[in-house]
């Protein structure tokens, strides 16, 4: 992916690996942080040791939304099964011998979940998670941080994390100004609910410039 990960980091997850267990690791920002940029970029670095499991696919389908009145507030906290999501943690942090976990996906293109498209191995030491509420005081969220060994929030500068929303909002479909409107009125108010329990990630990820 040619994306360099600072030597610090690198020692962090070179510790996580070194324990001999199953350990998992969760990243967690704003939307447009960069979450899955550096989740991919670790999986190419460490791509024997270390298997992606987005929250995204965990997004309620769109006609449920429909059915609860939330399309339009798509991303925020209760527009996921939160329950469903703590499950898999508890099910990854657990598997042992042959048992494969299916974890879901998440499809921009249908702005869909996909079920059961990511199978994680037993033999597989490290999980990346990442997604935006895994901080979260409210309930059920706040179990998430107890099932993970380490938590890294990623910190991006505001001006370029809300260009890149604006941006891949108009990637899949949104006019302009459909995709300014969606990152003010849904994408920030979400943003700063994440950033308010920042502090309780183990560390903070920044990228070197």
């Amino acid at each position: 992916m040619g994306v360099a990960i600072p030597a610090f980091y690198q020692q962090r997850i070179e510790r996580l690996l070194a324990s001999g267990e199953r350990r998992i690791l969760g990243l967690v920002g704003a939307p447009g942080a960069g979450k899955s940029t550096l989740a991919q970029a670790l999986a190419a670095q460490w791509s024997d040791a270390i298997q992606v499991v987005p929250m995204d696919g965990f997004h309620l389908a769109n006609v449920e939304l429909a059915r609860l009145g939330r399309q339009q507030r798509k991303g925020a906290p209760d527009t996921f099964d939160a329950y469903g999501f703590i499950a898999l943690l508890k099910r990854l942090r657990t598997q042992t011998g042959d048992e494969v976990v299916y974890a879901p996906s998440y499809e921009r293109t249908l702005e869909e979940g996909v079920a059961g498209a990511i199978a994680v191995q037993a033999t597989t030491p490290l999980i990346v998670v990442e997604g935006n509420y895994l901080l979260l005081s409210d309930a059920p969220w706040h179990q998430v941080q107890a099932l993970l060994d380490e938590t890294w929030f990623v910190d991006v500068p505001q001006d370029l994390r809300m260009g890149r929303l604006t941006q891949r909002h108009q990637q899949f479909g949104r006019s302009a100004q459909d995709a300014a409107d969606w990152v003010q009125h849904t994408d920030e108010p979400n943003a700063r609910r994440i950033e308010a329990e920042r502090t309780k990630a183990d560390v903070m990820f920044r990228w070197e410039t």
